[in-house]
């Protein structure tokens, strides 16, 4: 059983002074749930090296057991160093995909064309596919077989208007992912703020914001 995780190396919110990156949590509680399943796990990024973390994910109030334990795993902490370019993985190599989020996707991946043509690849090949909070913004422009939205007509979640509001960031954002995951047929689905909540439709798993990473490893898992 190999994952791949795709992980941002955007690392400017926006026009901003601000950092951002990946979302610690998103990345280390799948990781260590995939590899506790006794999966192999490989990370890629577009420019390959160490993604960028996203500071405000490195604070004390929102530390988990996973995150906890990344960081003081040199094994782990290594290969997070070395992930791979995506112009270097296949997704013949792969049984699923998974995209962590924190706001850095929504200037890379949501537009990377390595990234959406392996999850075009993935879909075409009845691999499942997953992301958490706003790593479903790679989704937006991936495509069925048939050239379809890949969110049509699915149950899809994210990181929700509301909570985007919540942290101050409306105007920073590129584009609202809940609008564009409606604007594109997704049934989007929401529970409330800060909740856990994660849907699978048709090998597409998605989850709304950080509490939900565990539950849509999960469910990934469960495809497999």
């Amino acid at each position: 059983m190999n994952i791949l995780i795709v992980l941002t190396s955007h690392d400017t919110l926006g026009d901003t002074d601000h950092k951002t990156g990946v979302w610690l949590e998103e990345f280390a509680a799948p990781y260590y749930t995939f590899l506790d399943a006794g999966a192999e796990v490989v990370l890629a990024s577009p420019r390959g090296g160490r993604p960028p973390i996203d500071p405000r994910s490195l604070a004390d109030e929102v530390q988990t057991d996973a995150t906890r334990k990344f960081a003081d795993d040199s094994d782990a902490q290594w290969q997070f160093d070395q992930s791979v370019r995506l112009t270097e993985v296949y997704a013949e190599d792969f049984d699923a995909l998974f995209f962590p989020g924190g706001h850095g996707p929504l200037w890379d991946l949501a537009n990377d064309p390595q990234s959406i043509g392996l999850i075009n690849a993935f879909i075409a090949a009845g691999k499942p596919v997953a992301a958490v909070c706003h790593g479903p913004c790679a989704f937006l422009k991936a495509r069925t077989p048939d050239g379809d939205p890949l969110v049509e007509d699915k149950k899809v979640t994210g990181f929700t208007n509301s909570e985007e509001a919540a942290i101050e960031l409306t105007e920073v954002v590129p584009f609202s992912l809940e609008d564009e995951l409606t604007r594109l047929g997704g049934n989007f689905v929401r529970t409330e703020d800060w909740g856990e909540l994660a849907v699978e439709d048709k090998g597409l798993v998605t989850g709304q914001n950080p509490a939900s990473s565990v539950a849509v490893a999960q469910k990934l898992l469960a495809l497999l």
